[in-house]
């Protein structure tokens, strides 16, 4: 099980707000400590909040390119229904290349919609937009000279599309909530999956990936091919008890918050316990309590390849967060793969 972070390049820290070029410098720093601890991939998502400071990606990666070495970086994820797919292909392409065949792409219809009416969509079209952008993005990943045609975008005749990438194939995973139209689509086109997580009981989803698998499977493609990741809220300090103390407060704040945004009741604490247990999404605790829950979860799903951290949404310090990349790549790892 390969195991990283994701981050949504906050500049929040609890109450303290934080000037975007520190926050920023920190999570550079907090990616080139994951490189250093050994961890498999850090992934950046796409927002055009004011909280957030994630809305040109790529950028912020190809900055984390120049400052690592080995880990892989990514998306996660593009919000590819309100982008172009050539230039999402082109940055994510020039992104390979600096960061010599380190780049990947986490591709989805996006839970946070800020960006359609930025960009001139209608979330009336929310699935078709997205069903011709993938179309169009892995056309433009597979052939060098592109005819395409849609309603959504002027058509190519025969255009080449460049740079071209260092890797062969720009690994694009499709990022998934619950719907299992989505789970499906993955399977038929043999994309890796990830799934975001972010409440109840993770075991759920099992029937949910049985679809992706199964869907895989009749369009031809072997179970190796057919990857699959998770992403879930997370964190790690020295011991449990540490852990909760450090990560509720903010948990139960930010969620709180968002709840009001969405029609979702209060944060309670027995809520959050049962989250934070053995079958709930939250993968908290010391080092070995969530190698435990790691692999718990991946028996649950019938075997899962790749795990992401959430980690900054719940008001953790910047100390806090690079303490807690220590211990994953030091004692989390190690764990999981003697497991």
């Amino acid at each position: 099980m390969e195991i990283g972070i994701d981050s949504f390049a906050s500049a929040m820290y609890g109450s303290n707000q934080l000037t975007p070029v520190v926050a920023m410098e920190q999570l550079l720093e907090r990616i080139e400590l994951a490189d250093q601890a050994g961890l498999d991939v850090f992934g950046i998502g796409e927002h055009h909040k004011k909280e957030f400071l994630d809305s040109a990606t790529a950028v912020i990666l190809a900055a984390a390119a120049s400052r690592t070495k080995n880990i892989r970086l990514g998306s996660a994820v593009t919000v590819l229904s309100a982008a172009d797919p050539v230039r999402v292909f082109q940055s994510f392409a020039t992104l390979d290349l600096i960061s010599k065949g380190r780049a990947e792409l986490v591709v989805g219809r996006g839970s946070s919609v800020e960006a359609y009416p930025l960009f001139g969509f209608s979330l009336d079209d929310y699935d078709a937009l997205f069903k011709e952008k993938l179309d169009l993005l892995l056309k433009i990943r597979d052939q060098e000279f592109v005819t395409w045609q849609g309603k959504f975008r002027a058509p190519l005749h025969n255009q080449p599309v460049y740079p071209r990438p260092l890797q062969q194939k720009l690994p694009v995973w499709l990022g998934v909530g619950g719907t299992p139209e989505s789970f499906v689509r993955a399977g038929a086109l043999g994309l890796p999956l990830m799934v975001a997580i972010i409440g109840g009981n993770t075991a759920r989803f099992r029937p949910l990936i049985d679809l992706y698998r199964e869907a895989g499977t009749r369009s031809g493609f072997k179970p190796d091919e057919l990857k699959v990741g998770l992403h879930s809220p997370g964190y790690v300090a020295d011991t449990d008890a540490i852990t909760i103390n450090e990560y509720y407060p903010g948990y139960a704040e930010l969620w709180t918050k968002l709840g009001r945004e969405r029609g979702w009741p209060p944060v309670t604490r027995p809520q959050f316990d049962h989250l934070a247990g053995p079958e709930g999404v939250l993968v908290l605790g010391g080092p070995e309590r969530v190698a435990e829950k790691l692999l718990r979860h991946s028996e649950a799903l019938g075997g899962i390849d790749r795990f992401t951290f959430q980690m900054d949404n719940a008001g953790l310090t910047h100390q806090q967060l690079m303490h807690a990349i220590e211990l994953i790549g030091a004692k989390v790892i190690p764990l999981v793969k003697a497991g």
